[in-house]
């Protein structure tokens, strides 16, 4: 479903939507929840009414108290300008002032009852209630009539207008996800690959040709034709951990992330990961084996009564949290990684995991390699996850969302925008770059991550067409919110909004994201000769989210204390110290080598050149602040000192 942006942004203030809109009247007695109906769901596309006998599962959220009063508290909390900067609430202190209470929970699961659903879980911050039901018994208890309707080449159930509460009820409704099925429009995007449920074999194999160099500039292709007069360097077959820890200087600061969790959010499970991760540290980074004991992992099991069946491309999935999890201990290889998997790809499962991490402070950050194309998500989704999300900030916890893989979307929706969820205002958005990495391990130069292509054909470089790079821009879902204010330039704040309104622009910082100076990571994957571990290069903010969650875990053990939410923290430091490299526009290309089928050279090469900083966008990467790279890339030790 695809949402009117205007109708959207009429929900936004300053730092984001704020609990329940007003309730309008419906039948007697009862109050709409508003915006619960999917436009997509009329008369002209209906298909046939739902049976009444067909079961499903949805989850009713519920407003927390004093939503104002938690996001002031949320601001002191993360600003040091704050006399009570960094004092934290446990969960016990934000659920007993905040959260819906228990006598609300209770009246919730009466209504429920009483129209004959079964309760299921009701997690220990009580953000939600689930229940499970007919659809008959779904239509009575928020009068509605359910039916089938085509949008976009589906058939998903909706309801024909909006859900209605028992009056009583309406203050403390925040939204009801699960009645329709509009999140089946909205598979978040992750690294790469396809499958299905998540017991799946591990996906089709993937190899990098070579040529290609150790480190930046080890190997100049002088065998095919000057590109713009110019030889260029072969590609990196992939960095490694170290060099990595030795780019952003993290690398012999006497801390390793050791007395933190980092929780890596992704979909389903990888059957291999632990055997993946602990072997490729073993070959590539020997002197930071993980640990058994570093790493947990807790998966939430399919819901047999989702409708239709699920189709999320697991094994595609495996890839993402492979590399999410090779790339956080890479980076911090003394912390500890717990890995959460939704039961499906779709925005309510991923924020019941996220959820899951926030309410039992399961860890101290968590990365967060997936997005929404674009902001026209459900006004109920937006809501649900920014009152988790601000949870998480007044309980010190960092929340970390790659800002997508497409730049500025305009290839994909035909205007530009920057992706949900890392356009949220309570999380840190975190861009890609295009780094090279010399010999002696440090950074040559840093970019922001733009990439074309230009393919070689008998001798001729076609022409440069864009592929991918870093999410950014500004956003019409939320204003600018109050760590952005004077430091964001005003041409910024303002793209995309009507009068003089500013609106909240990402990403917030980057960390290398490019997979053409991407990061080697080793996988189980099923190649044509059988299944086993092998290495590939591969990027995209879904690397630059767990690096830079990596980063913040060493300056966690560095520091001696838990950073929590750092946007007001980084947005004061560019005003006042180098501890962040502004990145600017550098003229560079690499030549890169591929398989044509992906895993040997039996199907021939493919030869092309990947520009890394593309102009052709409505963001660039710029002096000071910028749409592609935000306000730049952690500077090593000044850094750790001053964050």
């Amino acid at each position: 479903m695809r949402r009117s942006s205007t109708l959207l942004l009429s929900l936004a203030v300053v730092g984001g939507l704020t609990g329940a809109l007003p309730a309008t009247a419906s039948a007697q007695g009862r109050q709409d929840i508003p915006q619960s109906h999917p436009l997509w769901a009329n008369a002209q596309a209906k298909v046939a009414d739902t049976a009444p006998a067909s079961k499903l599962s949805f989850r009713v959220y519920l407003n927390q108290r004093d939503n104002a009063g938690a996001e002031a508290l949320a601001q002191a909390v993360s600003d040091p300008d704050s006399k009570t900067y960094r004092q934290y609430l446990s969960p016990d202190q934000v659920r007993d002032r905040f959260a819906a209470s228990d006598a609300t929970v209770d009246a919730v699961k009466a209504w429920l009852t009483g129209n004959g659903f079964s309760i299921g879980d009701v997690p220990s911050n009580r953000a939600y209630v689930e229940a499970t039901g007919t659809a008959d018994q779904t239509q009575k208890a928020f009068d509605v009539k359910l039916a089938k309707y085509k949008v976009k080449g589906q058939t998903l159930r909706a309801a024909d207008k909006n859900l209605s509460v028992p009056a009583n009820l309406a203050n403390d409704v925040l939204g009801v996800v699960g009645v329709d099925q509009a999140t089946n429009l909205f598979k978040p995007d992750h690294a790469t690959g396809s499958g299905a449920p998540s017991d799946v074999a591990p996906g089709p194999g993937f190899r990098n040709a070579r040529p290609c160099s150790a480190y930046y500039g080890e190997k100049i292709d002088t065998t095919d034709p000057a590109y713009n007069g110019q030889h260029l360097p072969y590609a990196p077959c992939g960095y490694t951990p170290a060099q990595l820890r030795s780019a952003y200087g993290v690398d012999k600061v006497g801390a390793d992330g050791k007395g933190t969790t980092i929780a890596i959010v992704d979909a389903f499970a990888s059957p291999t990961i632990y055997s993946d991760a602990s072997t490729y540290a073993k070959k590539n980074d020997p002197a930071h084996p993980l640990k058994a004991s570093q790493f947990k992992q807790h998966v939430f099991p399919a819901n047999p009564v989702l409708e239709p069946p699920d189709q999320c491309d697991a094994a595609g999935w495996y890839g993402e949290e492979t590399l999410d999890v090779e790339a956080a201990h890479g980076l911090a290889p003394g912390a500890d990684i717990l890995y959460v998997g939704g039961e499906s790809c779709e925005d309510n499962a991923l924020d019941v995991a996220l959820n899951y991490v926030i309410a039992g402070h399961k860890a101290d950050i968590v990365s967060n390699s997936y997005g929404d194309t674009g902001e026209d998500i459900p006004a109920d989704e937006v809501k649900v996850f920014n009152q988790i999300s601000l949870q998480a900030v007044l309980e010190g916890i960092g929340v970390y969302f790659s800002s997508g893989d497409n730049g500025d979307e305009v290839a994909r929706l035909g205007t530009p925008s920057p992706d949900f969820s890392a356009s949220a205002p309570w999380i840190t958005a975190v861009g890609g770059t295009s780094v090279a990495i010399g010999k002696d391990g440090k950074r040559i130069f840093e970019t922001g991550w733009e990439t074309s292509k230009s393919t070689l054909t008998n001798g001729v470089y076609g022409p440069a067409n864009y592929t991918s790079g870093s999410g950014g821009g500004t956003s019409r879902l939320f204003e600018q919110p109050f760590y952005q204010k004077g430091v964001v330039p005003d041409a910024l704040s303002t793209k995309n909004q009507v009068g003089h309104k500013k609106g909240r622009v990402v990403p917030d910082i980057s960390a290398v994201g490019d997979p053409n100076t991407g990061f080697l990571v080793g996988q189980t994957q099923t190649f044509p000769d059988g299944v086993y571990y092998d290495q590939y290069r591969i990027g995209g903010t879904s690397l630059a989210s767990p690096v830079f969650a990596g980063i913040m875990a060493v300056a966690d053990s560095f520091d001696h204390f838990h950073h929590g939410f750092i946007n007001p923290v980084i947005y004061k430091l560019t005003s006042r110290t180098a501890a962040i490299s502004d990145v600017k526009h550098v003229d560079a290309a690499v030549e890169r080598v591929d398989y044509a089928n992906s895993v040997d050279a039996s199907g021939g090469l493919l030869t092309s050149v990947r520009t890394l900083d593309y102009q052709g966008l409505t963001i660039h990467t710029t002096p000071g602040y910028d749409d592609v790279t935000g306000l730049g890339t952690p500077n090593g030790l000044l850094f750790l000192l001053l964050v």
